[in-house]
Protein backbone atom coordinates (compact mmCIF):
# COMPACT_ATOMS: atom_id res chain seq x y z
CA UNK A 1 0.00 0.00 0.00
CA UNK A 2 1.44 3.74 -0.70
CA UNK A 3 2.03 6.12 1.69
CA UNK A 4 -0.96 8.39 2.26
CA UNK A 5 -1.24 12.14 3.02
CA UNK A 6 -1.94 13.33 6.30
CA UNK A 7 -4.31 16.17 6.25
CA UNK A 8 -5.63 17.72 9.50
CA UNK A 9 -9.33 18.15 10.47
CA UNK A 10 -9.40 21.34 8.46
CA UNK A 11 -7.65 21.92 5.28
CA UNK A 12 -7.34 24.42 2.32
CA UNK A 13 -9.03 22.95 -0.48
CA UNK A 14 -9.57 24.43 -4.49
CA UNK A 15 -11.85 23.54 -6.91
CA UNK A 16 -10.50 24.77 -10.42
CA UNK A 17 -13.05 23.49 -12.66
CA UNK A 18 -15.26 26.08 -10.65
CA UNK A 19 -12.70 28.77 -10.73
CA UNK A 20 -12.65 28.48 -6.83
CA UNK A 21 -8.86 28.73 -5.98
CA UNK A 22 -8.99 28.64 -2.04
CA UNK A 23 -11.43 27.97 0.76
CA UNK A 24 -11.55 26.12 3.98
CA UNK A 25 -12.66 23.09 4.26
CA UNK A 26 -13.67 21.05 6.75
CA UNK A 27 -12.67 17.04 6.56
CA UNK A 28 -15.37 15.10 7.92
CA UNK A 29 -14.70 11.51 7.61
CA UNK A 30 -18.10 10.94 9.84
CA UNK A 31 -20.41 12.19 6.67
CA UNK A 32 -20.13 9.65 3.88
CA UNK A 33 -20.85 12.59 1.40
CA UNK A 34 -19.26 16.00 0.76
CA UNK A 35 -20.98 19.24 0.83
CA UNK A 36 -20.59 22.78 -0.95
CA UNK A 37 -21.95 25.89 0.22
CA UNK A 38 -24.34 27.55 -2.23
CA UNK A 39 -26.05 31.09 -2.26
CA UNK A 40 -28.14 30.44 -4.66
CA UNK A 41 -28.93 27.71 -7.66
CA UNK A 42 -31.04 27.02 -10.93
CA UNK A 43 -31.42 24.34 -12.94
CA UNK A 44 -31.45 24.25 -16.67
CA UNK A 45 -30.86 21.92 -19.63
CA UNK A 46 -27.91 22.11 -22.17
CA UNK A 47 -27.53 19.80 -24.92
CA UNK A 48 -30.33 18.03 -23.82
CA UNK A 49 -28.33 17.28 -20.31
CA UNK A 50 -29.45 18.36 -17.00
CA UNK A 51 -27.33 21.57 -15.78
CA UNK A 52 -27.15 23.02 -12.17
CA UNK A 53 -25.85 26.88 -12.13
CA UNK A 54 -25.28 28.46 -8.88
CA UNK A 55 -23.49 31.14 -7.25
CA UNK A 56 -21.58 30.98 -3.86
CA UNK A 57 -19.03 32.87 -1.42
CA UNK A 58 -15.42 31.21 -1.12
CA UNK A 59 -14.49 33.12 1.67
CA UNK A 60 -16.48 35.58 3.98
CA UNK A 61 -16.51 39.16 2.50
CA UNK A 62 -15.68 37.76 -1.06
CA UNK A 63 -17.43 38.40 -4.11
CA UNK A 64 -20.09 35.86 -5.68
CA UNK A 65 -18.55 33.51 -7.84
CA UNK A 66 -21.25 32.15 -10.69
CA UNK A 67 -20.56 28.78 -11.76
CA UNK A 68 -21.91 25.89 -13.28
CA UNK A 69 -21.69 21.68 -14.02
CA UNK A 70 -23.56 19.07 -15.34
CA UNK A 71 -25.67 17.40 -12.97
CA UNK A 72 -24.35 14.15 -11.98
CA UNK A 73 -27.20 12.58 -9.36
CA UNK A 74 -29.91 13.93 -7.39
CA UNK A 75 -30.47 11.49 -3.91
CA UNK A 76 -31.63 12.20 -0.15
CA UNK A 77 -28.76 12.89 2.26
CA UNK A 78 -28.84 13.42 5.83
CA UNK A 79 -27.62 16.03 7.50
CA UNK A 80 -26.31 15.71 11.61
CA UNK A 81 -29.59 16.92 12.45
CA UNK A 82 -31.30 14.23 11.02
CA UNK A 83 -32.91 16.24 8.59
CA UNK A 84 -33.19 14.28 4.79
CA UNK A 85 -33.27 17.02 1.61
CA UNK A 86 -32.74 15.99 -1.69
CA UNK A 87 -29.96 17.27 -2.95
CA UNK A 88 -28.14 18.01 -6.55
CA UNK A 89 -24.40 16.34 -6.83
CA UNK A 90 -21.85 17.27 -9.40
CA UNK A 91 -18.25 16.14 -10.47
CA UNK A 92 -15.47 17.94 -9.96
CA UNK A 93 -11.77 18.15 -9.62
CA UNK A 94 -10.41 18.69 -6.14
CA UNK A 95 -7.42 20.00 -5.63
CA UNK A 96 -6.29 19.26 -1.50
CA UNK A 97 -2.68 19.13 -0.40
CA UNK A 98 -0.76 19.35 -3.79
CA UNK A 99 -3.13 16.21 -5.07
CA UNK A 100 -5.99 16.86 -7.42
CA UNK A 101 -8.78 14.12 -7.86
CA UNK A 102 -12.89 14.20 -8.91
CA UNK A 103 -15.26 13.95 -6.53
CA UNK A 104 -18.56 14.29 -6.24
CA UNK A 105 -20.38 16.65 -4.18
CA UNK A 106 -23.74 17.75 -3.59
CA UNK A 107 -25.04 21.86 -3.47
CA UNK A 108 -26.30 22.95 0.06
CA UNK A 109 -26.89 25.50 2.37
CA UNK A 110 -24.30 25.57 4.81
CA UNK A 111 -25.12 29.36 5.48
CA UNK A 112 -25.11 28.55 9.09
CA UNK A 113 -21.83 26.58 8.99
CA UNK A 114 -18.48 28.04 9.66
CA UNK A 115 -16.84 26.06 6.70
CA UNK A 116 -18.24 26.34 2.99
CA UNK A 117 -17.39 22.76 2.33
CA UNK A 118 -16.91 19.61 4.25
CA UNK A 119 -14.98 16.26 2.81
CA UNK A 120 -16.58 13.44 3.67
CA UNK A 121 -14.98 10.31 3.51
CA UNK A 122 -15.70 9.29 -0.44
CA UNK A 123 -13.81 12.52 -1.10
CA UNK A 124 -10.69 11.32 0.99
CA UNK A 125 -10.64 7.59 0.50
CA UNK A 126 -7.77 6.19 -0.78
CA UNK A 127 -5.85 8.88 -0.82
CA UNK A 128 -5.85 11.14 2.78
CA UNK A 129 -5.71 9.90 6.02
CA UNK A 130 -7.35 12.81 8.74
CA UNK A 131 -5.08 13.52 11.85
CA UNK A 132 -7.99 15.33 13.74
CA UNK A 133 -5.69 16.33 16.55
CA UNK A 134 -4.21 18.62 13.86
CA UNK A 135 -5.16 21.29 11.26
CA UNK A 136 -3.83 23.13 8.41
CA UNK A 137 -1.11 21.34 7.48
CA UNK A 138 -1.01 22.20 4.02
CA UNK A 139 -1.25 25.86 4.02
CA UNK A 140 -3.47 28.90 5.93
CA UNK A 141 -5.49 31.76 3.98
CA UNK A 142 -3.44 34.71 4.67
CA UNK A 143 -5.88 37.34 6.29
CA UNK A 144 -5.57 40.55 4.43
CA UNK A 145 -4.26 43.57 6.03
CA UNK A 146 -6.43 46.41 7.23
CA UNK A 147 -6.19 49.48 5.54
CA UNK A 148 -5.28 52.19 8.83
Amino acid sequence: MSSMIVLGWRELAALPGLGIAAMRAKIDTGARSSALHVESHWSYVEAGAPWVGFRLRPRRGSALVEAAAPVFDERWVTDSGGHRTRRLFIRTVLSLAGTEREIEINLADRRGMRFPILLGRTAVIGAFTVDPARSFLHGRLRRRASSV
